[in-house]
């Protein structure tokens, strides 16, 4: 009858196995770049590696995955067990993408029916002083209805795989602590409160299914009478007197699950509990322990909010986000192709017709020192790199025979403007939670722009305002920069390439203030928190 079970359940798994076997599994890595589902915690971590200035993402939230459970269940012990049934409830969270930790309940009850006839002088015998005579014999038997709280930590086999993507599948182990209450009673009187006789009911001699079957006969099932634990000291055990066993255990086992959708996937596990005690099938014979072994079928289904939360991070491959940047870069900062150059002349050594030209030299398209007066003299040791042919022939230093026209001394003399003559500008202001420009801002925004196109050198910072620690504000700061820059590129033509785009904490967050420069830098920064986007 076992064996029959057992091969069902194992033929079922397999099938189950196959039909993962035959999917094609997803590649997606989505989630490894989705800012919305971090935690404010681990947002640094991620708006760095955004930005490429750190090269791990953050720990993104999962969803739990909450279990019911039910099948079959029994007591591994001194007498014959038959299957029981069990069922249970439980709620798991990933730590990682291999380890998780479950936290559950699950209830049995469990029956047994011997084969032999045992003494009360025998090992086990103790069993029944309480309800035959000194030298009469027994059959043991037992119903043990057992309550579990356990605690298991769950190591996945297949998750994390560096041929496939997002496994359909889930390999587990597990280990863990459980709290058993096991309440052992037994069917030792008939309906009129005696014992049985089972010296007489059957041919102990014979088969021990026609032993078993005569025996069934001969019982009444009601299970009326405590078991007794035979640790000397204790009393029975048994819901009768309304006192049970209640012992530390430790849990093994192994599971499979087959993902359904992204919220439900079925599985079945084996889990054993160890709870050092002989007592669970009523009989202590002094061999071993009993070991009470649960095989069930479970249901899961993950729970949370999709829009802030991924599957539990089992079902989820990292190696997806490596593998996709390596075939078709989209986040990864790639660096520039670089040729070999020997001189560093910005012209490869395949077409460098001067090898050797002196740093910092400035050559022509064949990486030969340039010569624009055609004197003979490079211009990086040429002191008049523009003599006139009238003033040849130069000497070393290239300068020729001419005196300096008045003119150019007068040039030469002259101060150097500077390269951007725009300070601060006027700063432009919103109304409390708007993005819409007032008439003011755009005569402010229309005359940077007439500055702008006045010196081409000059760039302009343009710099917005939040309250720290708070997303909304933040994200609105964001907002009203992006709206000052888009009115700039896309009104006045301003390249967007001179606009240098920042967002600071601190200041009036209604205020998006610009300042001219000469430096560089981002032209836009992505959006810190696309979910609070306003669009006006």
């Amino acid at each position: 009858m076992a064996s029959r079970k057992y091969a069902t359940l194992l033929a079922l798994t397999g099938l189950i196995a196959t039909a993962s076997f035959a999917q094609k599994t997803d590649a997606g890595y989505g989630w490894v770049l989705d800012s919305s589902k971090r935690t404010v915690k681990n947002m640094p971590q991620q708006n760095e590696f955004m930005n490429n200035q750190y090269p791990y993402p953050s720990k993104p939230r999962s969803m739990w995955e909450l279990g019911v459970s039910g099948g079959a269940s029994l007591i591994a012990g001194d007498v014959d067990p038959r299957f029981g049934y069990g069922g249970g409830i439980s709620a798991r969270k990933a730590l990682g993408h291999i380890f998780s930790v479950r936290a559950g309940w699950n209830g049995a009850y469990n029956y047994g029916l011997d084969y032999r006839l045992r003494s009360v002088a025998t090992p086990g015998g103790q069993w029944y002083n309480a309800y035959v005579s000194a030298g009469q014999k027994y059959v043991a038997n037992y119903r043990t209805a057992t309550h579990q709280l356990s605690v298991d930590v769950l190591a996945s086999l297949n998750s994390i795989s560096h041929y496939r993507g997002n496994p359909k599948t889930d390999f587990y182990v597990l280990a863990g602590y459980s709290l058993l209450s096991a309440d052992v009673d037994v069917d030792a009187l008939d309906a009129n409160k005696k014992p049985y006789n089972f010296a007489t009911a059957t041919n102990y001699n014979g088969k021990r299914s026609d032993i078993k079957s005569d025996l069934k006969n001969l019982l009444d099932g009601s299970y009326e009478s405590n078991a007794p634990a035979q640790n000397g000291s204790r009393d029975n055990v048994g819901r009768n007197d309304k006192n049970q066993l209640i012992r530390h255990s430790m849990d093994v086992g192994a599971g499979f699950a087959y993902k359904i959708s992204d919220r439900f996937n079925i599985g079945i596990e084996q889990k054993f509990t160890l709870p050092f005690d002989d007592n669970l099938d009523g009989v202590k014979a002094g061999l071993s322990n009993d070991v009470l072994s649960a095989t069930q079928f479970r249901l899961n289904f993950n729970i949370g909010n999709a829009s802030k939360n991924v599957q539990p991070l089992w079902w989820l491959n990292p190696n997806n986000y490596v593998y996709n940047e390596v075939n078709a870069p989209k986040h990864m900062k790639m660096p520039p192709v670089v040729l070999p150059d020997a001189d560093g002349d910005g012209v490869t050594d395949q077409f460098d017709m001067e090898p050797n030209t002196p740093a910092g030299a400035a050559v022509d398209s064949h990486g030969v020192s340039r010569d624009t007066d055609g004197d003979g003299v490079a211009d990086f040791k040429d002191k008049e790199p523009l003599t006139a042919r009238d003033c040849f022939p130069v000497d070393a230093d290239g300068v020729g025979k001419c005196p300096e026209p008045p003119c150019c001394a007068e040039l030469r003399n002259r101060p150097v403007a500077p390269a951007c003559s725009i300070g601060s500008l006027p700063s432009t202001q919103f109304k409390t939670g708007s993005l819409t420009l007032s008439s003011t801002a755009t005569a402010i925004l229309n005359s940077v722009a007439q500055q702008m196109n006045a010196n081409p050198a000059c760039n302009v910072k343009v710099t917005g305002y939040y309250k720290a620690s708070d997303k909304r504000s933040q994200q609105l700061g964001w907002d009203r920069v992006n709206t000052v820059v888009k009115y700039l590129v896309e009104k006045q033509g301003i390249s967007e390439s001179r606009i240098i785009f920042n967002l600071s904490p601190g200041g009036d967050p209604n205020t998006v203030d610009m300042m001219g420069t000469t430096e560089s830098g981002p032209n836009t920064i992505q959006a810190p928190f696309p979910q609070y986007q306003k669009s006006k």
